[in-house]
């Protein structure tokens, strides 16, 4: 991978085979999931008694428009929001009910988050951003493997103003996967980036899934890149209305919107 107009080195690159399911325990568990928000005397449900399980190794896109609670699922996954009621387990950890400090600890070695908007420090180059999490990080990769990992060694020591926004975000996912994270929580990663970019940015995302195999799940209205993935979520109004398997998942480069 190199700039913006360029693509992935394997062009064909596409999410890892699915795992099998028989017999296997889920890496995410959540049942009756219910979040309300109390806004004066109106509560608001985010989310309305959702179940969902998410597997080692496979690539999920949430689908959906704004409001439908995709946002704060992912929140409540990856740990910056505790549901208000119901139950969510990663692996044997119970995240409902555990402490502040427990769930930074999850977060800091278990969750890698990527978000719209880029969220590097200014001050720092390309590879100082990713550096920054390797320092807290328990068993990090190397940050320049992880620069190398997105395509952007000759971009390294460059800071984010020299950088385009899909190089930029090509850095936030170097710094998520950089400490090794068992998932990957992808907010609309391309909502910010044109067609072009926002491919480039798929296909690192792919990548990234087939070769570490890290459990990657993407919120996205688009529902083109739903394509790409070996299940597909639907939510509306708070709840899962639809999940579907797709058992042939087409590379990035594939997708047209």
């Amino acid at each position: 991978m190199t700039g913006d107009g360029d693509t992935v080195q394997n062009t064909a690159v596409s999410p890892a085979t699915p795992p099998a399911r028989e017999a296997e325990a889920a890496l995410f568990a959540a049942r009756g999931l219910t979040k309300v928000y109390h806004m004066g005397e109106v509560d608001v449900f985010a989310l309305r008694d959702v179940d969902l399980d998410l597997f080692e190794g496979e690539f999920v896109v949430l689908l959906g428009p704004s409001g439908s609670g995709k946002s704060t699922l992912l929140n409540v996954l990856g740990g910056l929001d505790a549901p208000t009621s119901g139950t969510v387990r990663f692996l044997d950890h119970d995240l409902a009910t555990t402490d502040d400090r427990a769930l930074t600890r999850f977060r800091r070695e278990h969750v890698g988050f990527v978000f719209q908007f880029y969220n590097l420090i200014p001050s720092l180059t390309a590879l100082e951003n990713v550096a920054l999490v390797t320092d807290i990080a328990t068993y990090p990769m190397d940050p320049a493997e992880a620069i190398r990992l997105v395509g952007l060694e000759e971009r390294a020591r460059h800071f984010p103003a020299q950088l385009s926004g899909g190089e930029q975000q090509r850095v936030a996912i170097a710094r998520a996967i950089a400490k090794r994270p068992d998932v990957l929580l992808c907010d609309e990663p391309t909502g910010a980036l044109d067609y072009e970019t926002g491919l480039i940015v798929l296909q690192v995302l792919a990548h990234v899934n087939r070769t570490l195999g890290t459990t990657v799940a993407v919120i996205t209205h688009n529902a083109a890149i739903a394509q790409m993935a070996h299940r597909v979520i639907t939510m509306r109004s708070g709840r899962i209305t639809d999940v579907r398997s797709n058992p042939t998942p087409i590379a990035p480069t594939d997708l047209r919107w």
